[in-house]
């Protein structure tokens, strides 16, 4: 684990407790920055890993102290890698309702899903639905336009 010639690499467990997303965010956040990405992809990478977790301890593990979530992140200079996984049941996340039809603009429940979806260029789930894998892979328009 560290820092390899390609990059960061980090895997961990983390307990299933609100805020458990602080063991990885801090080291991950700097990572970005090393790496030298963005303050706009870094703000959206980051709320994505947020909601990842959050998910994944609240609606996967149900809070539930005897189950882990597991996290591995890997960080380069022209891709970020979230692999998060629950000890849950898992969901169909077809299943999910637009949260931006106006009959579920007051409804909670799917927004974080589709932050993710428009954060991350991929966000594919495992069969089971119990395991979320995001990439973001880094534009240099984008870089470019900022500069």
């Amino acid at each position: 684990m560290g820092t390899k010639t390609n990059g960061w690499h980090k895997e961990l467990h983390l307990p299933s407790e609100r805020g458990a997303s602080r063991h990885i965010m801090e080291e991950l956040l700097d990572q970005l920055a090393t790496h030298g990405w963005p303050q706009s992809d870094v703000f959206a990478i980051h709320l994505a890993a947020e909601e990842a977790i959050t998910n994944a301890i609240v609606h996967g593990n149900k809070l539930d102290e005897s189950k882990t979530v597991h996290v591995v992140c890997r960080v380069s200079s022209q891709m970020v890698r979230i692999e998060v996984a629950d000890q849950g049941p898992g969901f169909d996340p077809k299943s999910i309702p637009d949260c931006t039809l106006e009959e579920r603009l007051d409804v909670p429940n799917g927004r974080g899903v589709m932050l993710m979806r428009s954060f991350m260029t991929r966000l594919e789930y495992n069969t089971t639905g119990n395991r979320v894998l995001m990439e973001k892979q880094r534009d240099p328009a984008a870089d470019a336009a900022a500069e």
